[in-house]
């Protein structure tokens, strides 16, 4: 699957996006499969509260199920005016 970094998430992984194979079943667990590859990661996920997660372009909470998605994205929480 297409994984997607925004903002400040890209900029402490170093990476726009990246093409993922997982065994995870739900956002969370890809999330704890992240971490485990490299501290960049872990660094990036410190604070989950901060972040929000779309799936194949819809928002999505952590304990989401990632059975047929294609792509995920995580950024932090959008302000506008």
């Amino acid at each position: 699957m297409d994984v997607l970094y925004f903002a400040w998430v890209r900029e402490r992984i170093g990476l726009p996006r990246e093409k993922v194979e997982t065994q995870a079943e739900t956002v969370a667990d890809l999330i704890a499969e992240l971490c485990a590859r490299e501290e960049r990661y872990a660094y990036a996920f410190a604070d989950l509260p901060a972040l929000r997660v779309a799936l194949d372009q819809e928002l999505a909470d952590f304990a989401a199920p990632l059975a047929g998605v294609r792509e995920v994205a995580f950024f932090p929480p959008m302000t506008g005016g």
